[in-house]
């Protein structure tokens, strides 16, 4: 009898975790270690999010609207401030541990589980020594996210591309995030420190996860440094340029490098084209309004919530809707699997610069929300095809740095954005219309190069 009991407890859970493993692990991803990475990067985004409830809960739900304010305008300058001046360095400084990326992940990891237990012991009045640590937290977390976007690559099985691969990444991360938003909550509700101590397990865990992939993660063999500022190699009697499919092609000319004598040419995100360029440049733009909406609408609407709704139920809402948004914009992402890249960031800006022009216009509850989703669907988008170009443009042997440095880019591009959220008023059409100007300025600077690139048709043999 009791056996009977315990099966039939253990049965349905069982059942889930065998539907998780065969979507982790499928299709050869298991095999190739990106069903360890899709795991790994599950524990991370669930530990992120236990440290984003015990902050939140502190700096920003248990006062009244003005402290609350003060509050994260302090975190901003303690935390964003000085991250902004860090995250250039991040990429580059991996750059020179490529042998040692498991190691990185790994300390990454451990180094949050570390901060987790020392915020403990603030979280419940809100001290001054609480944000040089969550400043610490934030970079380890960028560090997470550039290591693994260099990893991905190295990871794919033969029948994947790498849109399919971080769609799968991406979406496992959403998935944990959203378990483990609830459960922080309910364990706050509990005891201030505990979602803190639930992240030091977790990212303890992850710690252990990082060295169980394999190998290959720290092999750097043929892989060069790349760049985000153009760079050429000129020879007496020829200039040496990089193409896109990888090939130097060699034109006449003469004279020295850009460093003022002769040396080998370092290939750069911005000699393949400018179809790279012009997707950072739109991505940017995106990520800034990610940042931008996320504290702005956050404050807004907790002082003037959405008509007939509460302000929590206000935060709730948009929170659904760009989290679904994002999830959306992923699953899009992977059916589409990066066909016409160009068209895809140039359609999202577009989807994205008309929905905060809308909620500019005609402020409301739908209006915001759909803000909310268009931007969480472009965001996921943007990046699916931001990656699919680097893929496609950049050459194999400095490809998993533009990777790096790509990921750095837009972590900053969100600090900005956030930092400008903060700043404004509290009025919704005023914040749209901010919202619609960080998006125009990106479009401007990017769309009629996209399309160009678009008309001529380059092929990307591993988009497809």
């Amino acid at each position: 009898m009791l056996r009977g009991a315990a099966r039939a407890v253990r049965r349905p859970p069982a059942a889930v975790a065998r539907r998780l493993r065969r979507f982790t692990h499928g299709e050869g991803a298991g095999e190739s270690g990106l069903g360890k990475l899709i795991e790994l990067h599950a524990v991370n985004s669930a530990g992120d999010m236990l440290i984003t409830v015990a902050l939140a809960s502190t700096i920003f739900f248990s006062v009244p609207t003005g402290e609350a304010r003060g509050r994260v305008a302090l975190y901003l300058l303690v935390t964003m401030a000085p991250f902004a001046l860090l995250a250039p360095v991040i990429g580059p400084l991996l750059d020179k541990v490529p042998h040692g990326r498991r190691a990185a992940m790994a300390a990454s990891m451990l180094a949050r589980a570390l901060l987790a237990l020392a915020m403990s012991g603030a979280v419940d009045s809100g001290r001054l020594e609480l944000y040089p640590a969550a400043l610490a937290v934030l970079v380890s977390s960028k560090a997470y996210g550039v290591v693994r976007s260099a990893v991905v690559p190295r990871l794919l099985p033969q029948t994947f591309a790498l849109v399919k691969a971080n769609s799968r990444v991406t979406l496992a991360g959403l998935v944990a995030t959203g378990v483990a938003a609830p459960i922080g909550a309910v364990l706050h509700q509990l005891g201030s420190p505990l979602p803190l101590y639930a992240a030091f397990a977790v990212f303890a865990l992850g710690a252990f996860l990082s060295f169980t992939l394999p190998g290959k993660v720290d092999s750097a063999k043929g892989e060069r440094k790349a760049r985000l500022a153009p760079a050429r190699l000129r020879e007496p009697g020829r200039t040496i340029r990089l193409r896109r499919d990888g090939r130097d092609k060699q034109r006449e000319g003469g004279g020295r490098d850009g460093r003022g004598g002769r040396g080998e040419r370092r290939p750069g995100l911005r000699t393949v084209g400018a179809s790279v360029r012009s997707a950072l440049v739109a991505n940017s733009a995106l990520r800034g309004l990610s940042g931008f909406l996320t504290f702005f609408l956050a404050f807004l609407l907790r002082d003037q919530p959405l008509t007939g709704l509460s302000g929590a139920f206000s935060l709730g809402l948009v929170a659904v809707a760009a989290g679904g948004g994002n999830a959306l914009g992923t699953a899009i992402g992977a059916w589409l699997r990066a066909r016409a890249p160009e068209v895809i960031i140039a359609g999202v800006l577009a989807c994205a610069l008309g929905a905060v022009v809308t909620a500019g216009v005609v402020y409301g509850t739908v209006t915001v929300a759909l803000v909310a989703m268009t931007a969480g669907i472009s965001q996921a988008l943007g990046k699916l095809s931001l990656d699919a170009l680097i893929q496609r443009d950049v050459p194999e042997e400095v490809r998993t740095s533009a990777f790096a440095r790509s990921e750095t880019l837009m972590q900053m591009s969100w600090v900005v954005g956030g930092g400008l959220g903060i700043s404004l008023p509290l009025i919704g059409p005023l914040g749209m219309g901010v919202g619609a100007v960080v998006i125009a300025t990106g479009a401007v600077f990017s769309v009629r190069n996209l399309l160009r690139a678009a008309r001529q048709g380059t092929p990307h043999p591993r988009a497809a």
